[in-house]
């Protein structure tokens, strides 16, 4: 399989390369990056042994930009882009390959609600009809069957996962209240101020609170999906990590449920999901997912209060690993193949 990569000196752009470089399915990769064009990918990610750059062999190791690609045919495309931008760079391969958009472009069908999170309308709306959103869990028969595939992000994948089974049995009897948190590299390589070293370093800062943040918007349109009346408030905070998601999730239940009663709940719809982890007792913690596809899930039953957690490691579950479990199951593969289950001690 000849896969591309638009995009591939940013984070999950590098993390992309390091999952198809071991995935058993890929046998060509061209990497792309317009700033890095001619440039050996060891020279700005010497982590990556130039003795498994086998794959790579076709570009001598090094990136392309986007407009070599443009004359390259390609069974999977992965746009790890900007918002706003990547829907227009990567509309010239559908048709010709898969595409996995990992921006935020095709991911809110809602013109409107989009022009609310994101300040424009949709760079492309006539695609957006043909995206499918690529949260695995809930939508892998789609997957299956389409050329277009909206990667979910950090947070989204982190808060719905735990939410969805909960909201489609109807379970929760008022807002959803989603306290979530991100390592500093959910924010992409990029240079600003509040990302120094010095600014977020021993410091906690939560932002965008209630619905204002971006992200809120594209949560609410999937619960929507499974209940229009379910009520969002969300509230991200950057820590002073490098990776890692963490949410805690507090809902008052329609009725008291015990412990074992909830975690039947999610096992019917997660019990068989590889990456899915769900703790029967005690709360996950990011370190348990940390360089792992797998998003946990722990409960806590108060009377009718239920608190849940879950943490997945942003760059992976929340970025690239999704991605490429979206192509795995696209192209009728394994859906483990190429995406470590394990974390990192």
């Amino acid at each position: 399989m000849k896969t591309a990569i638009l995009g591939t000196s940013g984070y999950t752009g590098q993390v992309l390369l390091r999952l198809l470089l071991a995935h058993p399915g890929v046998t060509q990769i061209i990497p792309v990056s317009s700033s890095k064009k001619g440039e050996a990918i060891t020279a700005f990610d010497a982590g990556i042994s130039e003795k498994e750059l086998e794959k790579l062999k076709a570009t001598q190791g090094t990136c392309v930009d986007i407009q070599e690609a443009y004359k390259q045919k390609f069974d999977v495309v992965f746009a790890a882009l900007p918002h706003l931008k990547s829907a227009e760079l990567c509309a010239p391969f559908l048709g010709k390959a898969v595409v996995i958009d990992l921006s935020a472009d095709f991911r809110i069908k809602d013109s409107g609600l989009f022009e609310k999170a994101y300040g424009a309308r949709p760079p492309r709306e006539d695609l957006l009809d043909q995206a499918v959103y690529g949260l695995c869990e809930w939508y892998h028969e789609e997957i299956k069957k389409t050329d277009l595939i909206a990667n979910p992000g950090c947070y989204t994948t982190a808060s719905l996962l735990p939410l969805l089974p909960l909201v489609k049995e109807g379970l929760a009897a008022g807002p959803l209240m989603v306290n979530a948190i991100s390592g500093i590299s959910g924010a992409g390589k990029k240079s600003k101020e509040y990302l120094l070293y010095c600014e977020r370093s021993e410091n906690l800062w939560a932002y965008s609170p209630g619905k204002t943040h971006r992200h809120s918007f594209e949560i609410q349109a999937e619960l929507a999906k499974v209940d229009p009346k379910a009520d969002l408030f969300f509230t991200p905070h950057l820590a002073p990590l490098m990776r890692g998601i963490a949410t805690t999730i507090t809902v008052q239940l329609a009725e008291e449920l015990s412990q074992e009663q909830v975690v039947a709940v999610y096992e019917n719809y997660y019990g068989s999901c590889p990456f899915i982890g769900l703790r029967k007792t005690g709360i996950p913690q990011t370190k348990e997912v940390w360089g792992s596809n797998r998003c946990d899930i722990g409960f806590y039953v108060q009377g009718t209060m239920l608190y849940l957690f879950s943490v997945l490691d942003n760059l992976i579950k929340g970025a690239s690993g999704q991605a490429v479990q979206n192509m795995n199951i696209r192209f009728g593969m394994e859906e483990t193949a190429g995406l470590p289950v394990h974390s990192v001690l």
